[in-house]
């Protein structure tokens, strides 16, 4: 199974296929490649696998997979078995 991630372009440098951006993950910030999505910016919301970002996303569309995320987490929780 794959996974992607959207996350926000906090910064962005080099060229062409060199591209790299900071991108935050809910606070986790980590370095990614931007060379699939030359046309991605500072402030612009991607979708990333492996390290590289394989699309851009509008930002209500990553709120939304948040919020997903988030429910998901506090489902879990209620799972938990008492005293854990």
């Amino acid at each position: 199974m794959c996974l992607a991630v959207p996350g926000k372009i906090l910064s962005a440098e080099g060229e062409d296929f060199a591209r790299i951006a900071r991108v935050s993950f809910g606070g986790t910030v980590r370095e990614v490649s931007l060379a699939y999505v030359p046309e991605a910016g500072m402030g612009d919301y991607v979708i990333v696998h492996a390290g590289f970002a394989i699309s851009v996303l509008d930002e209500a569309e990553a709120l939304r997979t948040y919020d997903c995320w988030k429910e998901i987490r506090e489902l879990e929780e209620l799972d938990q078995p008492p005293g854990r």
